[in-house]
């Protein structure tokens, strides 16, 4: 009986118009070459497109096949879970992304599991086993690439199983296209060869692709560096902030006219309590001592703590310090921290102003405690980006929290100096994702009241969760990059404003400070994408208002990080501005603006 009832499910499928069948072939190839070469747009029409697919692989599930006789229980049980599941993810828009991309990857692995068990079953011709078999293992290899990537997006899943709809819709539309031509003796009793190796040939291409696509993703798989003891905090830890803890030799991105050391010291945390912190000291091989400091905050690497600079193979570099030779030929000394919560535990906070300064501050005084590096008490404090920002604040900080620095300038390049303007504006930057990304998991780590869920729209919190997870330098960062330029077209980033409530609030209290008591240069590219020249301007309008003297620079035609690489003029100029200082030369007595 369930045999009847069987063959009689299959012939009701059969009986559906062969031109319907062909469009849902066709269509399938369409839409999974549409998934796969525009994974990044908006999520919320991706999760459509996604939810269209699986409806077609259920359809061609449940209607192919015509050479099987009697359909095989697992293949209705599969086309039907396609089917529910694609009405699921099409019926519910407000679907979170995980559960959409777990939905899929869920149904490729076990649909591909089953087919492999089902390729050993009886009455099979040679060419139906193979080709069954190689679908099978390719929708295995796509199911484990879309639940085991390390953190799992929509737009992963998107690729694979576009990839695996076109397969499916090939497979069919060949079976399709062939079966015009044959009469209904042939293909009822005898299946022409072609026809047959057809679908073979493209079950084994799908596989071919599969594994190329786990081959080529290795590298996108694997994190770029790992955390190790050095960053563990002592039981014995000093009591108070700017104390060296430990130090070791440094070599990643070292020029051999240097030595260098990685440090780990004490500075003061959010919440006022002592923190770990960590940070790389360089000085000349060659000279008399007593080097004078150029204070280095970094721009964003990152907010995990594996995104530390003095964990990269290139060390500074990758923090935008692009001219450490220069400032060694120059006999100077660089202290960088790493600020808390990159290399040490964290959390780490991102362009939160005080924490910032204070580890900058107190990498200064913790390396003055390493006598091989023979440091001074000059210094002057340079950064870049998120850098820029916690250059202001320990600027304006140093006198009260670290008197003991004669700190002779300060010199923001491209500073965050706004932070409510830069998270407001990030939807319209291309990749600013990435960066909303680090400030949400900063903010709502350290503030109590400010949560994904009142600021983020749903489904675009867990992409940024994720992105959090991944530094710059990494290379998985390529996946946030096209997650972002998806996300970066979608008007609906913020379900709410975050320059409003608690968000708002803390932003603006994160703010540069409008005085320092140090001569100032503010340096910015012309062409900045990220930090517009019109906001940096405002900015220092707002200062030379409040009777702050700025040295102000625009350079035209520079982006955001070009501005501190070569060939900017910024490079010779800072070395030029940085020498004045530390030579005692009477600074500018008024605010100036000069534009090259």
């Amino acid at each position: 009986m369930r045999q009847l009832q069987r063959l009689a499910l299959g012939r009701f499928y059969a009986r559906l118009p062969e031109w319907v069948r062909l469009v849902v072939a066709a269509s399938a190839v369409v839409l999974g070459v549409v998934i796969v070469i525009r994974p990044t747009t908006a999520l919320g029409v991706l999760a459509w497109l996604i939810g269209g697919g699986m409806v077609l692989t259920g359809v061609i599930e449940l209607t192919g096949r015509d050479t099987e006789g009697v359909r095989p229980r697992w293949r209705t049980l599969t086309g039907g879970a396609w089917l529910v599941g694609g009405l699921v993810v099409l019926l519910t828009p407000g679907l979170t992304v995980r559960v959409v991309a777990t939905l899929v990857g869920i149904l490729l692995l076990v649909a591909g599991a089953l087919g492999v068990i089902a390729v050993f079953a009886k009455g099979r011709t040679i060419d139906a086993r193979i080709a069954d078999a190689a679908f099978s293992v390719s929708g295995v290899i796509f199911g484990v690439l879309a639940l085991f990537w390390p953190d799992i997006t929509l737009l992963v899943v998107a690729v694979v199983f576009g990839a695996r709809l076109i397969m499916s819709g090939v497979a069919d539309l060949w079976t399709r296209v062939r079966r015009r031509r044959d009469t209904e003796r042939e293909r009822r009793h005898q299946p022409q060869r072609l026809r047959r190796w057809g679908r073979t040939v493209t079950a084994l291409v799908s596989v071919a692709l599969a594994v190329t696509t786990a081959l080529v993703t290795v590298p996108l798989r694997e994190g770029s560096t790992v955390v190790d003891d050095f960053y563990a905090a002592p039981r014995d830890m000093p009591g108070e902030p700017g104390r060296l803890i430990r130090a070791e030799l440094f070599t990643n991105g070292i020029p051999v006219s240097a030595t260098a050391w990685r440090i780990l010291y004490t500075t003061t945390g959010v919440d006022g309590e002592v923190r770990v912190a960590s940070g790389v000291v360089v000085v000349p091989k060659e000279g008399d001592g007593q080097w004078p400091i150029i204070d280095w905050n970094h721009g964003t690497t990152g907010y995990s703590e594996h995104c530390a600079p003095s964990l990269q193979p290139r060390g500074l570099w990758s923090g935008a310090l692009y001219n450490l030779p220069t400032i060694i030929r120059q006999g100077w000394a660089v202290v960088a921290t790493d600020y808390i919560g990159l290399g040490t535990e964290g959390p780490h906070p991102y362009l939160i102003g005080p924490p910032s300064a204070t580890a900058s501050l107190d990498a200064v005084r913790a390396a003055r405690e390493l006598q091989d590096a023979d440091l001074g008490v000059r210094t002057v404090i340079w950064g870049h980006s998120q850098g820029g920002g916690a250059a202001l604040w320990a600027g304006a900080m140093a006198r009260e929290y670290a008197p003991e620095l004669y700190v002779q300038g300060v010199a923001a390049l491209a500073p965050a100096s706004d932070p409510p303007a830069l998270v407001q504006n990030i939807s319209s930057v291309t990749g600013g994702s990435i960066f909303a990304s680090y400030a949400f998991a900063s903010f709502s780590s350290i503030y109590d009241d400010v949560s994904y869920d009142d600021y983020v729209r749903p489904g675009a919190d867990t992409v940024l969760r994720q992105m959090s997870e991944r530094c710059l330098s990494d290379p998985a960062i390529v996946v946030s990059v096209a997650a972002a330029l998806g996300m970066s077209g979608d008007p609906r980033l913020f379900s709410t404003p975050p320059a409003t409530g608690p968000l708002g609030i803390h932003l603006r209290a994160n703010a540069a400070p409008l005085r320092q008591n140090a001569p100032l240069l503010v340096a910015h590219g012309g062409a900045d994408g990220v930090i517009p020249v019109t906001t940096q301007t405002a900015y220092v309008e707002r200062m030379c208002a409040a009777g702050q003297v700025v040295d102000y620079r625009i350079y035209d035609g520079y982006e955001h990080a070009a501005v501190v690489e070569r060939p900017s003029p910024l490079l010779e100029e800072l070395i030029d501005w940085t020498a004045a200082r530390f030579a005692g030369e009477p600074a500018p007595e008024e605010c100036s603006t000069t534009r090259e």
